[in-house]
């Protein structure tokens, strides 16, 4: 089983999606939000793209196969950058790029950091990896891998994020 930065992502902000996704059952392309999240990646830092490299990592941890693609890697400074849409779930954000750092790590990269970047709300913040965080994604990762192999879906959270997630027709059609 191969668990990535989104399953990682989704994990933290609801268990369903996480589900969903990881069982190919995606929506992505049906939303609104999630094409206007690529084009602000692409068009927010232009030059980025000759500045920093895109680089995929791959790890193996307790038999699961870990796999990341880092868009805008400053490889001098040990430096991710996430551009991010709005900060609703930003503790999964927070999750996504330790989940990057933790992968740079069991590839042997040590010291780096990453910045999340909210052009919309023009902040930035700065990630690091602690020890306490990797215990948290060993966790996570066991989590997911489990959830991936349940027979049904978890149930709907019910929370004021659904009303703009991709998922949400799915989620709460109605059988009447």
């Amino acid at each position: 089983m191969h668990i990535n930065a989104t399953l990682i992502n989704l994990y933290h902000v609801c268990k369903r999606e996480c589900w969903l996704h990881a069982n190919g059952i995606t929506m992505e392309h049906t939303s609104d939000t999630v094409y206007d999240g690529k084009l602000l990646h692409e068009i927010s830092y232009p030059g980025r793209a000759q500045k920093h490299t895109e680089i995929t990592l791959s790890a193996t941890y307790n038999k699961i196969e870990l796999y990341g693609k880092i868009d805008f890697y400053d490889a001098f400074h040990k430096v991710i950058h996430e551009t991010k849409r709005g900060n609703k779930v930003e503790a999964a954000h927070h999750w996504q790029v330790k989940f990057y750092l933790w992968l740079l790590q069991l590839n042997g990269i040590e010291d780096a950091y990453a910045i999340l970047e909210y052009p919309l709300l023009r902040q930035t913040e700065k990630v690091e990896l602690q020890p306490e965080d990797v215990l948290h994604l060993e966790k996570s990762v066991v989590e997911i891998s489990k959830l991936k192999e349940q027979e049904n879906c978890p149930s709907v959270i019910n929370a004021k994020i659904c009303k703009s997630c991709s998922y949400y027709e799915l989620c709460y059609i109605s059988e009447e």
